[in-house]
């Protein structure tokens, strides 16, 4: 019979490839080189081919999908438990993502166009200086404490702390040279920190999806610039608003069993960058829940009576979250409700 699924696991120089045809019987397994796998693909006829999505899943993607075949992308957690137990090798691997892939409750992985990885490409590299800056702003009030010179926390208190430094006549020659290098290091990670972000914003501004999220409390440009970016039109693969938060990891872990539901900590599952980026909105939005004036704000101060401000915060995110994916599905700008009744009652 003929191949109707390969699963192909995507390395640096070697791919490996699984075949099955339409009853599930092994028709290929073979590895090819990077320079083989494109003359190979040409050649085959035309097939379903999954791959994990990871690496440079999204660009062979386009380059398969380009020469005739559908292809399929499905999530690392989903393969794992296909994979043969004490079997961890790329033909196990490849094995395992065509079962994950045959499975008829699979979901996968909307491919990404060149513009997304481009706009996304910002975004990681600003969180890699994002996180530089924090380990150079760290080393430097580490060094200067060791001279017993410290300042409250802040990256603007920086400054303040070079100026004690210049002040102190005892502090040392050579490590006078080591925090000025680090903090000019810092100030060029800052600047270059501000420059991506200026990059980001902009891509806010222009994108029809990130302006919509824009709109919603505790979503700034930044963060709807990643969910556009990430999601795009690929919000149609989540059936419900609860799936879209589920995808985000912002939803409890389940332990029920005999009827009795048992609910734990969040599952963290799925993009953390997104999830990571909710939270710290709705951290500022539980701190300004006193002025909050709509009915989401009323909410949010009910249950910081009666719960702890993380979990508030997280179930925020949540709610954030599943405002996000009724904008993206209806294509609709939040409106709050509630702004003109809390209005009128105050008047009153």
């Amino acid at each position: 019979m003929s191949i109707t699924m390969i699963g192909l696991d995507v390395a640096k120089s070697v791919f490996q490839l699984h075949g099955i045809d339409a009853s599930g019987k092994v028709q290929l397994k073979r590895k090819l080189q990077r320079s083989e796998l494109i003359p190979f693909f040409e050649k085959q006829p035309r097939c379903t081919v999954a791959m994990e999505a990871c690496g440079a899943a999204h660009h062979w993607a386009r380059v398969l999908a380009g020469l005739g075949h559908e292809v399929k992308l499905i999530a690392p957690e989903a393969v794992r438990p296909f994979v043969k137990r004490g079997k961890k090798n790329d033909a196990a691997d490849a094995a395992a993502i065509c079962a994950a892939a045959s499975r008829p409750d699979a979901r996968f992985v909307p491919v990404k166009s060149l513009e997304q990885q481009g706009v996304l490409a910002l975004h990681s590299a600003r969180a890699l200086l994002v996180k530089q800056q924090t380990m150079l702003a760290n080393a430097i009030r580490g060094l200067a404490t060791e001279f017993g010179l410290v300042v409250p926390k802040g990256m603007g208190r920086l400054d303040e702390l070079a100026t004690l430094v210049e002040a102190d006549e005892s502090f040392p020659e050579q490590a006078r040279g080591v925090f000025a290098g680090l903090l000019e290091q810092c100030r060029a990670t800052a600047d270059r920190i501000e420059a991506l972000e200026a990059e980001i914003v902009g891509h806010a501004r222009e994108d029809d999806i990130a302006r919509r999220l824009a709109t919603v409390p505790g979503i700034g440009p930044i963060t709807a610039s990643m969910i556009a970016a990430t999601v795009g039109d690929g919000i149609g693969h989540f059936s419900s608003a609860r799936h879209f938060a589920a995808w985000l990891g912002l939803v409890p872990r389940q332990h029920s069993t005999g009827g009795k539901t048992r609910l734990g900590r969040i599952t963290k599952a799925g993009n953390r960058e997104i999830r990571t980026l909710l939270v710290l909105g709705a951290t500022s939005m539980v701190h300004r829940a006193a002025q909050w004036n709509s009915a989401a704000g009323a909410w949010t101060r009910g249950l910081l009576e009666r719960r702890p401000v993380r979990l508030v915060t997280v179930a925020l995110a949540n709610k954030m979250a599943r405002i996000a994916w009724a904008l993206m599905t209806r294509n609709e700008v939040y409106r709050a409700k509630g702004c003109v009744a809390a209005a009128a009652a105050a008047v009153a």
